[in-house]
């Protein structure tokens, strides 16, 4: 009889950890509703950057990236973000694709310009530095660093008649 009052009990208690667990991580992956105003940026290249992704100015988050599309008329990627209302930028701020770490997940990352003018909600960010590769850094390394073959292979024998190298010089004490 005892052994059916503590069945429900654990039962119960593990419910709520799984339940306390999914808050957690629903929060911590940032994929809730984030409320401020919409601007839009093109870039040519955004790599790994994902809908739902972080919007920083000097690391601290003050965004979210809620939408990525091609725009049909020039072939660039156009990304578009929600900022904060307390954060006013300038009109010629700077939007880039940046990463986290070696392999972290990517970002746009939000350097503040020095104009009077401020972005209105919707506006274009015009001033865009696209996404790094990390494969095509490597790749270019690569290539660079192997291409010459006139260096690698076997030293040519020395031509028939030559002087063979002097013996080095023993020393005494």
């Amino acid at each position: 009889m005892q052994r059916n009052a503590i069945e429900p009990i654990l039962g119960a208690l593990v419910l709520v950890a799984a339940i306390a667990f999914l808050v957690f991580a629903y929060n911590k992956a940032g994929q809730r509703s984030f409320s401020g105003y919409p601007l839009t940026a093109r870039f040519s290249s955004i790599d790994g950057l994902e809908t739902g992704g972080d919007v920083r100015i000097g690391g601290v988050k003050v965004g979210q990236v809620t939408g990525i599309t091609i725009d049909p008329e020039s072939y660039l990627a156009l990304v578009k973000l929600t900022v904060v209302p307390e954060i006013k930028l300038p009109v010629d701020s700077v939007a880039s694709i940046s990463t986290e770490g070696l392999l972290g997940g990517k970002y746009v990352g939000l350097e503040p310009g020095v104009s009077d003018n401020m972005l209105k909600a919707g506006a274009m960010i015009t001033h865009t530095e696209a996404s790094v590769s990390l494969e095509n850094l490597i790749g270019k390394f690569m290539y660079s660093s192997g291409g010459d073959s006139k260096s690698s292979g076997p030293a040519a024998p020395a031509p028939a008649g030559a002087n063979p190298p002097a013996p080095a010089a023993a020393s005494h004490p």
